[in-house]
């Protein structure tokens, strides 16, 4: 969902939220639109979806967040949500390593229901847990960098990093669209002007001041 829409906002880009439960998903959305964070929030169910405005180059851009239910049994619903989606965060708790191990398996589920061309950041929530770290940031980043994903360790709980994570995908987001739109100008431009040989106008004039040649 990559719409231009209306004079409240120039674009709207949905972007979803994956990962096992319970690595802070609901924290983080609350926190990023909200600027709220509880302790004792429950499992989502289902599929659960906030907004935030704000600009993007100059441009107004409306993002619509949909929070993922972790759970198994949920998947099956939540997996129609990634349609239309044209940003992720693939998020995991530093401090569960399955939490980690489990990233490559919702990775598939992403792009076998996703945009080809969405944009996906692997975050690693719970930084401020650091002391109970299983996941180590250079395992992360080389996860990261084998499947061609950005990466950004994340707190919801001290709100680190949080929205530096959404803006750099809203941004990534942007310059696709961005650059489709021009490209797409420029074809559109060249269209109706005829492909062919260029002629240099100068042999043109060469060419019409010679004399005919005879025939015998």
């Amino acid at each position: 969902m990559a719409y231009k829409v209306d004079h409240e906002y120039d674009y709207l880009f949905k972007i979803v939220l994956i990962g096992d439960s319970g690595v802070g998903k609901s924290n983080i959305l609350s926190r990023f639109t909200r600027n709220e964070f509880c302790l004792e929030s429950k499992s989502t169910i289902g599929v659960e979806f906030a907004t935030r405005t704000l600009q993007v180059e100059g441009k107004t851009v409306k993002a619509q967040i949909w929070d993922t239910a972790g759970q198994e049994r949920y998947r099956a619903i939540t997996s129609a949500y990634y349609r239309g989606a044209v940003g992720a965060l693939l998020i995991y708790d530093i401090t569960k390593r399955q939490t980690f191990d489990n990233v490559l398996r919702w990775l598939r589920e992403l792009r076998d229901h996703a945009d080809s061309n969405i944009v996906i950041m692997m975050a690693g929530n719970k930084s401020d847990l650091n002391h109970l770290r299983a996941v180590s940031t250079e395992d992360a980043q080389s996860l990261a960098e084998s499947e061609g994903l950005s990466f950004m360790e994340t707190s919801a709980l001290e709100a680190f990093n949080i929205e530096k994570a959404f803006q750099t995908v809203l941004l990534d987001i942007y310059q696709i669209i961005r650059k489709k739109a021009l490209a797409a100008q420029e074809s559109a431009s060249g269209t109706g002007v005829p492909q062919g040989t260029t002629i240099n106008v100068n042999n043109m004039s060469d060419n019409a001041n010679k004399k005919p040649c005879c025939s015998t």
